[in-house]
């Protein structure tokens, strides 16, 4: 297997890793500059030259995965009989600097009503590197030639089309996933509220809408769906941040998408 298709292996499982690189090389070394390693929790795929090099960089690099980290870094290895090596002597007579670069899980983030606020978000979010699904009950708002502006994503955009019963979507939504619910039934964004508070496994639950809306679903919420104040409070309404009040689609977009990465930044500080 190819370094790329690890990584994109990686992705695919939402497992971190670390790409491991062997960057510069002086005099004799096991494999050239640019020789890479993908280390997974339990697996690796290719290889920088195996022996001390190798092992050394294994360890280190699942060290990384164990502490969450996201920064980059340096090795130097000295490869002569004169260095002590926790892995064995590798005595070519060169001197090589490995990089690992930190492959973390990427965020989740599903938007449930693909109208016009949606789809400005959709359009701002998908400028960034995370997993965006977008759920809607309408085949029209998730029409191919309506989504041709997300063609350029950065983000991996998935599409879901659920014309009964769009709750069940969330089960099928990885761990960690962020939720917001914006769908044009409000009948709708209440359903998904209390199935989104019976799936445990979610990130953040996000609900548009006023503050009137609001005081109708946390009646409906604690008297019929039987949550309780706890419960009710992991929604979070309105979205956005407080000191944009437009209410043009792309000025609200705009605002929640702000929010939320915000909300990222604090989650990884």
């Amino acid at each position: 297997m190819t370094w790329i298709a690890a990584v994109a292996r990686l992705r695919e499982r939402r497992e971190p890793g670390v790409l491991v690189t062997v960057a510069t090389v002086r005099g004799h070394a096991p494999r050239e500059a640019g020789a890479k390693l993908v280390v997974g929790r339990g697996e690796t795929w290719g290889s920088i030259g195996g022996g001390n090099v190798e092992a050394v960089s294994i360890d280190r690099a699942r060290e990384l995965i164990a502490a969450g980290t996201a920064e980059p870094e340096l090795m130097d290895f000295a490869l002569n009989d004169k260095v002590t090596n926790q892995h064995g002597v590798q005595c070519c007579g060169g001197t090589v600097s490995v990089l690992f670069e930190p492959l973390p899980v990427v965020r989740a983030v599903a938007v449930f009503g693909v109208g016009h606020v949606g789809l400005e978000l959709a359009r701002v979010l998908a400028r960034q590197d995370l997993d965006l699904h977008l759920i809607d009950s309408r085949s029209d708002v998730l029409a191919e030639e309506r989504l041709g502006v997300l063609a350029d994503a950065v983000a991996r955009v998935r599409v879901h089309l659920t014309p009964l019963l769009p709750e069940e979507v969330l089960a099928e939504l990885p761990r960690g996933t962020h939720v917001l619910i914006m769908t044009h039934d409000h009948a709708e964004d209440a359903a998904l509220c209390d199935a989104a508070l019976r799936t445990p496994h979610l990130g953040s639950i996000g609900l548009i809408g006023s503050a009137a809306k609001w005081v109708r679903f946390r009646k409906l919420l604690a008297a019929e769906g039987g949550h309780d104040e706890a419960a009710i409070a992991r929604i979070r309404t309105p979205i956005g941040l407080a000191g944009i009040t437009g209410k043009e689609p792309a000025t609200i977009a705009v605002s929640v998408a702000a929010d939320l990465l915000r909300a990222f930044e604090a989650e990884g500080s």
